[in-house]
């Protein structure tokens, strides 16, 4: 357990870690040399839990700390960001850490089935449509079941399951959001939603827009020329919803409804009109979403997911 004691949060978590975790190796990140840490690391085996509570995002030279524990077969649970989120979104926070297995691996593996199944998808999002018409890649699941994975764990909380259009040029039409990740990689959400124009699975236009989300989409533009739309986000966790919010972004982006990437960046998926060495910016918007439907079943209204989950077995 390496963990921080920077803001009430992080605090609150070491101790729900200590009364779980007695027999562990606790460890004060600021008031240990790197090299305490990583001889620390050095000592596991593989198949050992590592447990970052970060304030900020610790940082050890050239050692990227997740990546590398992945390499050491380690088991890793990341809280980062934690000094974003103070007062009632703490307690939001830590209301989204619950694990429902059976609504989160049968759900999530119910929508992976039909995405890599679909042909169409269409978010509706209140007399608006943005057509997704050429299927998509098979989706990847954070639903807290690592069996089929090579890396165990991951940043939490969990619950999305997320893909991209196979044809990312093919994606069209009009979608309205009511939060955006800032140039603060902080929650935003302006007073009236913004309506973005995509054609040839680019943001086109705006309507209704913000100066801050103008700056959001003259950043990419700089560094990259134009703004692709690339994540489709299908967020599971219930802790939250629109009007309960938490300022981090990468926190929120798991909120129980669908998000949109803005920028080149998406890792996992490589396509031929992407150069990764220029793709820097992955922004996270999202969608008002009155419904979304794959094919002719809609999977996605009234704030919840519309599927029967598939039974998966607990481990």
């Amino acid at each position: 357990m390496v963990w921080d004691g920077q803001c009430d949060l992080a605090v609150a978590l070491t101790e729900a870690y200590r009364r779980c975790l007695p027999d562990a190796l606790f460890i004060e990140f600021d008031s240990s040399a790197p090299e305490s840490v990583l001889t620390a690391f050095e000592q596991l085996s593989p198949g050992d839990l590592v447990v970052l509570i970060q304030s900020t995002s610790f940082r050890l030279d050239a050692f990227r700390i997740r990546v590398e524990l992945f390499k050491r077969s380690l088991k890793v649970i990341e809280h980062p960001h934690l000094e974003r989120m103070n007062g009632e979104e703490a307690l939001t926070y830590i209301d989204s850490l619950a694990y429902d297995p059976a609504y989160y691996r049968g759900v999530g593996n119910a929508l992976k089935t039909r995405l890599d199944n679909a042909k169409v998808g269409v978010i509706d999002s209140g007399g608006e449509q943005l057509i997704f018409p050429s299927g998509f890649e098979s989706a990847k699941l954070n639903v807290g079941d690592y069996r089929n994975m090579q890396n165990v764990g991951g940043q939490f909380p969990i619950g999305e399951v997320f893909t991209e259009s196979k044809d990312l040029e093919a994606v069209h039409g009009l979608v309205r959001i009511f939060i955006f990740g800032d140039t603060k990689f902080t929650v935003n959400k302006p007073e009236h939603p913004i309506t973005l124009v995509i054609s040839n699975g680019r943001v086109t236009d705006t309507i209704a827009s913000t100066p801050e989300f103008e700056r959001v989409l003259a950043n990419i533009r700089a560094d990259e020329g134009e703004v692709w739309l690339r994540e489709l986000g299908l967020g599971l966790n219930r802790a939250f919803t629109p009007d309960r919010l938490v300022s981090d972004i990468g926190t929120f982006e798991r909120m129980c409804g669908v998000h949109l990437s803005l920028g080149a960046k998406h890792g996992i998926y490589n396509k031929p009109n992407i150069r990764k060495a220029t793709a820097k910016h992955h922004v996270d918007v999202f969608a008002i979403t009155e419904s979304f439907t794959l094919d002719d079943e809609v999977v996605y209204r009234d704030g919840a997911w519309q599927v029967d989950s598939i039974s998966q077995p607990e481990r």
